[in-house]
């Protein structure tokens, strides 16, 4: 343990960020909520992408239900790399908030301090070089397409207010956007992680790297005055 601690310290020294991604529906969400069971809140930070979707007020409702919210084009990509920025540098952030219900950005903020640890998750974290540059550790949640609908039609329905039909016409659109966008970013992952939170090996990997650079942080002198 001691030279794991030591190899960890030499490659992040300062704040450890992890970016997590994978498919809509692929259980990336999962895994990120089964690995913070393990951790006191303060200790890692979390960054979800899916809070930092364009707000789209000025368009029309019946507009709205036209965004490809699978697409590049809908996030605000600068403002989250900015607010990544500046968690890795120790500062805190407001990070937005987003209503699926109706497209728009909500006018709420939630206070995010900066952590030890900070996770990042989203399904187009890697296409963007400035974060995935950030981001210390690189994961990909991998499932089967099968699962990924299944999880996406229970997802929409409950959370974002479409019903069945509504579902699965936009799936289509869904598929192209994982082929052609996220798909290729497995590439540059560090680990693939099949199965997602059923992945118990994959979880206890993830887990037992936080709690070394837990560990490391805690082992630091304190600075008196």
């Amino acid at each position: 343990m001691e030279g794991s601690i030591i190899i960890l310290h030499k490659i992040f020294g300062g704040m450890l960020a992890i970016g997590i991604t994978g498919g809509s529906g692929s259980g990336k969400t999962t895994v990120v909520k089964k690995v913070l069971t393990y951790f006191p809140p303060n200790r890692v930070a979390v960054l979800y992408m899916d809070s930092y979707y364009k707000d789209n007020s000025h368009l029309k409702p019946a507009e709205r239900t036209h965004i490809n919210f699978d697409h590049p084009d809908a996030f605000e990509f600068d403002l989250f790399y900015r607010h990544l920025s500046e968690l890795k540098s120790g500062k805190a952030i407001e990070a937005p908030t987003y209503d699926f219900i109706t497209s728009t950005r909500k006018r709420e903020t939630i206070h995010i301090a900066p952590a030890p640890v900070i996770i990042a998750e989203g399904i187009l974290l890697f296409t963007d070089k400035r974060i995935r540059d950030l981001c210390d550790i690189k994961l990909f949640v991998d499932a089967e397409p099968d699962d990924r609908v299944i999880r996406i039609i229970k997802r929409d329905m409950e959370e974002r207010g479409r019903n069945v039909q509504e579902v699965l016409s936009r799936y289509e659109v869904v598929k192209n956007m994982h082929l052609q966008f996220v798909e290729p970013t497995k590439r540059f992952a560090d680990i693939i992680i099949p199965q997602g939170a059923e992945n118990r090996i994959a979880i206890a990997m993830v887990v037992d790297t936080i709690r070394i650079k837990l560990q490391q942080e805690e082992a630091k002198p304190e600075v008196t005055l």
